[in-house]
């Protein structure tokens, strides 16, 4: 808690972001390097995601397992292009209770390769496919620049890996956890988001196809929000994972795995928040209402406390989550400030006038001032507070949508295509060569965020070399 202000999101987005994380107390830095700790109030945001996602990744018929942290390093090294794609990213243990170990154990990256060792184990027959199974876990991977939630050594993610009798199966599965992150992301979060395929040099380690969810942030740059890869029959392969078919003839199974991070938290947090700080989608607020009693003697607070214990009951029995604010020593012009910059979507203010007219004041977080300030009786209040978190859950949606359609340009050519860029978004098409891609990033720092799925205008020519193309790419640069 702090009254000093946070720099301004136009003047230093990074730094804005740092002390904001902190002040709202989400995290905090770690005795090791490039790790978090996640405090409470980031941690029920985590919860309130994984609760959203849990919800659809059940619906859609997966199980949830857990599988060990160490894996021996052999494994790793059985799938030639995923040790290649992570070994400068590993954690090694080579001693265990004083002694140097036979064969050093990697701490998780990521887990195919466990996972696959103890499918090849699993699966004997037709009958055993589809196994659809995900974990809840945090991975290790040793990255050198580091930000809290969206780039650190330790993050909590989910990954989930399945097994399938056929190519068009693990397609479809591949395809089906896009189309449920983007679903979480636009329902849950408000934030839009651009699903689409991921270029051969950005694509996962041991991957066919990786297709990813892109969002902009509020500076115009964009972040990869979660990830599905088509494995094909690599890790399959590298693993011995077969099934007997109908025929009795042995094959391969077909492989994927998908994933999204605590990095969805630094979306939330960069594509909502402003000047004041957090503002948080009402759907997976920590607190979707804090309630303010206000009085100034012990005479006006019995009976402003009585009313206000009264609406947080009514809220809670309407599954609304509110905090009631009773700290003492504070202003209310301190609570308030406080609570928006942990960017609680909406503030209940009860003082004693309120209570004499039977009345209460709400306060929207996403229109700050007059223009967010409402009047309502006390007696229906639920409904009131209910109908208010749907308009500001699409209000926030609208907005972010607003921002990322100004600020997404289709270039004529190279020249406008570098300005684009700078800004936001380039919308262009793109020949598909490795090598435009490198120069690209080199000369401008923007990356092929994703191939759209939704494809529209045709064929027409590279932005970068002129040759033909088919598809139009998203670039920006990148978190």
């Amino acid at each position: 808690m702090s009254d000093l202000k946070l720099p301004s999101r136009s003047e230093d987005f990074s730094e804005w972001y740092n002390q904001l994380v902190l002040r709202a107390e989400l995290a905090d830095y770690a005795p090791v390097r490039g790790c978090m700790i996640v405090r409470p109030y980031g941690w029920a945001l985590w919860e309130n995601i994984t609760a959203a996602l849990d919800r659809r990744f059940k619906a859609t018929g997966h199980v949830n397992a857990a599988f060990p942290l160490l894996i021996p390093k052999s494994f790793i090294e059985r799938e030639k292009s995923h040790v290649e794609g992570f070994a400068p990213e590993l954690a090694v243990v080579t001693i265990g209770g004083g002694e140097k170990l036979e064969e050093p154990l990697v701490i998780r990256p990521t887990s195919e390769t466990i996972i696959g060792h103890a499918y090849a184990k699993w699966i004997q027959s037709y009958r055993d496919l589809p196994v659809l199974i995900n974990q809840w876990n945090s991975v290790v991977r040793w990255e050198l620049r580091t930000k809290l939630f969206l780039r650190t050594l330790e993050f909590f993610w989910q990954e989930g890996h399945t097994a399938h009798a056929t190519a068009e199966e693990g397609e479809a599965e591949t395809r089906q956890m896009l189309d449920i992150y983007a679903d979480m992301a636009v329902r849950d979060a408000a934030i839009p988001v651009i699903p689409g395929r991921k270029s051969d040099s950005e694509k996962f380690a041991g991957a066919d196809i990786t297709y990813a969810i892109e969002a902009m942030m509020g500076d115009g740059k964009a972040l990869q929000a979660g990830t599905s890869h088509n494995l094909g029959q690599n890790f399959a392969k590298a693993f011995e994972i077969r099934y007997l078919d109908k025929n009795g003839q042995l094959q391969f199974c077909w492989t994927t795995s998908w994933g999204l991070s605590t990095r969805f938290i630094g979306a939330i947090i960069m594509v909502h928040g402003d000047d004041q700080g957090l503002i948080m989608p009402p759907r997976l607020a920590p607190f979707q209402v804090v309630l303010v009693p206000i009085f100034k003697s012990d005479e006006e607070k019995t009976p402003v406390m009585e009313a206000a214990r009264k609406i947080r009951s009514e809220l809670v029995a309407a599954d609304i989550r509110v905090k009631m604010d009773e700290r003492e020593g504070f202003s209310p012009g301190f609570k308030f400030n406080d609570w928006e910059m942990r960017g609680v979507p909406l503030r209940i203010e009860l003082g004693p006038k309120d209570v004499a007219k039977g009345s209460a004041v709400l306060a929207r977080r996403d229109r700050p001032g007059k223009e967010g300030k409402s009047f309502v009786p006390q007696a229906g209040i639920a409904d009131a507070v209910s109908k208010l978190l749907a308009e500001i859950q699409q209000a926030l949606y609208d907005r972010a949508l607003k921002t990322r359609e100004s600020n997404t340009f289709e270039p004529k050519d190279y020249g406008e295509f570098k300005t684009a860029v700078e800004r936001g978004f380039a919308r262009s098409h793109w020949c598909g060569s490795a090598d435009c891609e490198a120069k690209i990033k080199a000369d401008t720092k923007a990356t092929m965020r994703c191939i759209p799925l939704e494809q529209s205008g045709g064929d027409g020519k590279c932005i970068f070399c002129g040759q033909a193309a088919k598809d139009k790419a998203i670039f920006a640069r990148a978190y």
